[in-house]
């Protein structure tokens, strides 16, 4: 089955001025996609890592992306189709929470 990765991005403004009735029942979508095997986190602070030419690494604290909203977090799923996870991550809090949610499918290697 296809695995995909969504990123959420959302910020506590856009959170809190959500009604908490929609709220509730994204944080237990959630946990139905947790039951379903999804593994979802929210985000810690990124580093990004740089090893030009096998030259030597070089580590820098902080994102490389950027965006208008902060990442707030990850889940990794598995859906028959990008219209199945989409409608997988629909519900869940960035998505309803004034944020957004970006769906990537994710290749094994060898499938590209």
């Amino acid at each position: 089955m296809p695995t995909f990765i969504s990123i959420g991005y959302g910020d506590e403004a856009g959170y809190r001025r959500t009604d908490a009735t929609l709220r509730d029942r994204a944080h237990e979508h959630d946990e139905k996609l947790l039951a379903g095997g999804a593994r979802i986190g929210p985000a810690g602070e990124p580093t990004q890592v740089r090893n030009t030419e096998g030259g030597g690494v070089q580590v820098e604290r902080g994102p490389y992306m950027t965006s208008p909203l902060p990442v707030a977090g990850f889940t990794l799923v598995e859906a028959d189709s990008l219209e199945h996870a989409i409608e997988l991550v629909a519900k869940t809090p960035c998505a309803i929470a004034h944020g957004v949610v970006e769906v990537w499918p994710i290749a094994e290697l060898g499938e590209r």
